[in-house]
């Protein structure tokens, strides 16, 4: 199945803006309440600011011409009453929109995190890390910007445009008419160059991306970048991003910035109308001075959310771009399903490959029909060249990916039909690069272990013990509480490797896997490892992959894997010698 989001991004049908925003409001569904709180106190708000020209232009016609001041008091009074309670509303649709956004940043921050978790391998395989980092911090900030600051203001701007637009028609119509007339210019001119501005934005957003995904990948590979003095190669590849970058930021700064002079420029083409036409309706006894006055500051309250509205609705632009990037993950679902099994057989064999197929894409298949049998309580190894398909068998047999086709069982079932607490604790996988968190030796060794995660350093240390591993955890100076960094850098490969090891064994899974598990430890500890794992239950299954023989001159069976074919190798000479075969094919 294809993961890569730059790819889904190119072949994705463009969905409209309100489908988007539909979708968006539907993950904060939870904050109805407040958003319909919200948009009273801007109705209340916006409905107060548009009666104040109204009455300033009823006090000039009707107190001020004939000079009756005491009107003029209470009329101030009365407007000073109404902005004193529009400031309130101000700031109540404020606070409220605030703490939306907060918490929409956190809800969706965590819808996205939770769907990456919900992923399969092959999508991380597809997508660079930096990439995705940026989708959760950098595109998210952007809904919470609009969100938090801008959504409010934009509907404001909205609602004090058809109310001044409402005012400008009633009171003189084909004065109206020709106040609005620019504004028709104006929505062409944002209908056509909207999609412009946010094709130009999420190019802009892809580049941040990119460029997080080139930091991520020279900061976690410094050491070799050192050991092979390739400064230059990274700097080069980071310059070519911020270039990149650069260049979309410059697009994207343009598209943005062009409603502004272009709102700006309609806005005073409206006001010259209403002055000249004004003045000549006064002229003609048409029209009075206040209510000029009042028509000016309809025009200003229709047209100056329009400006505000050119940086709105670039905002708006920015964060439907960002919303874009996110939904590709949310809209994804995991190829990794539970099915139903509906025949359950009774075999003595713990895992069975029937017919099975694979390939990572849909171009070269890497498994080509392959057949194997794994009984309980032996131990099986998997030798061959590199890039043979060693991993990637032991990839499917503890389902990090499903075969393309054919069937893989455990116990007599399908494979896909356990829940992925059921497959985990039935199955232990040493990977042949061991990742741990940071934290303590105890915490790593606990990880995903829901047995003992209450247990004491004491009452583990006993636990480790009766598993045969002491031996393993004295290698490490400070036991138990020995810290594991970031990276894990303050410790070898080999111990990462030990740590990994104490992890599976301490689970008592029924499959046990080993991927060149002792490709980095000393001899001696390679012996203790074997004797650890000769003494595990006899009714673990140990699946062991390695380049080196002597790992592998106990096993009940040898299959060597080649070109995407497994075949029985017999003896262990019989092995060594197809593996040297199969390294001159290869």
């Amino acid at each position: 199945m294809n993961y890569n989001l730059n790819q889904l991004s190119e072949k994705q049908e463009k969905q409209s803006t309100y489908q988007a925003l539909k979708r968006l409001l539907n993950l904060i569904s939870a904050e109805r309440r407040n958003l319909w709180l919200a948009l009273i106190a801007i109705l209340v708000n916006s409905g107060l600011l548009l009666l104040g020209p109204l009455l300033i232009g009823h006090t000039v016609d009707t107190y001020i011409r004939t000079k009756q001041f005491h009107g003029v008091l209470i009329f101030g009074a009365i407007l000073l009453g109404m902005y004193m309670i529009a400031m309130v509303t101000g700031y109540l649709q404020t606070k409220l929109m605030g703490g939306i956004g907060q918490r929409m940043l956190y809800t969706l921050r965590n819808a996205v995190f939770n769907k990456l978790q919900e992923l399969p391998v092959s999508f991380f395989n597809q997508n660079k890390a930096g990439d995705l980092i940026s989708r959760v911090n950098n595109d998210t900030d952007k809904l919470n910007q609009f969100f938090s600051q801008s959504l409010m203001q934009f509907i404001g701007s909205i609602v004090t445009m058809v109310g001044a637009g409402f005012f400008l028609l009633s009171i003189n119509f084909k004065l109206g008419a020709a106040t609005l007339s620019p504004a028709v210019v104006i929505v062409l001119f944002t209908l056509i160059l909207s999609p412009w501005v946010k094709r130009r934005n999420a190019k802009n957003l892809k580049s941040v991306g990119g460029m997080s995904a080139e930091i991520q990948e020279s900061l976690n590979n410094f050491k070799v970048i050192i050991a092979f003095n390739r400064r230059d190669y990274f700097r080069k590849r980071f310059d070519e991003a911020n270039k990149e970058n650069y260049k979309t930021a410059i697009g994207a700064g343009l598209a943005n910035n062009i409603f502004v002079p272009v709102y700006g420029f309609l806005t005073s083409v409206a006001q010259l109308i209403v002055l000249l036409y004004g003045i000549h309706l006064i002229s003609i006894g048409e029209f009075t001075i206040g209510l000029l006055v009042s028509y000016v500051a309809y025009c200003t309250s229709f047209y100056n959310p329009l400006r505000q509205l050119a940086a709105l609705w670039t905002s708006f632009q920015v964060a439907m771009a960002g919303w874009d990037r996110i939904s590709q993950i949310l809209l994804l679902d995991t190829n990794l399903t539970q099915v139903e099994d509906q025949q359950t057989e009774k075999s003595d064999a713990l895992l069975e490959f029937r017919n099975v197929h694979f390939s990572y894409d849909d171009s070269k298949e890497i498994l080509h029909n392959i057949n194997l049998r794994f009984e309980k309580g032996k131990t099986y190894a998997l030798i061959g060249p590199t890039g043979g398909g060693k991993t990637t068998t032991a990839s499917l047999i503890s389902r990090l990916y499903d075969a393309t086709k054919g069937t893989v069982l455990l116990n007599g079932k399908d494979i896909r039909s356990f829940s992925a607490e059921e497959r985990t604790r039935k199955i232990g996988f040493i990977l042949q690069e061991p990742f741990l968190f940071t934290g303590t030796v105890k915490d790593n060794i606990l990880y995903g272990n829901s047995r003992y995660k209450d247990a004491s350093n004491d009452e583990l240390k006993k636990i480790i013990q009766d598993a045969n591993l002491d031996a393993l955890l004295a290698i490490f100076d400070e036991g138990l509480d020995t810290q594991i960094t970031s990276g894990s850098d303050n410790i070898s490969l080999g111990q990462k490797q030990l740590i990994a090891f104490m992890r599976a064994v301490l689970r008592n899974p029924e499959l046990l896997i080993l991927d060149e598990a002792t490709a980095n430890i000393d001899t001696i500890t390679e012996q203790l490892l074997s004797s650890i794992l000769n003494k595990l239950s006899k009714e673990t299954t140990l699946v062991i992959i390695a380049h080196r023989l002597n790992t592998i001159e106990n096993a009940d069976e040898i299959y060597f894997v080649n070109e995407g074919e497994v075949q029985k190798a017999g003896t262990l000479n019989d092995a060594l010698s197809m593996l040297l075969k199969g390294k001159r094919v290869s």
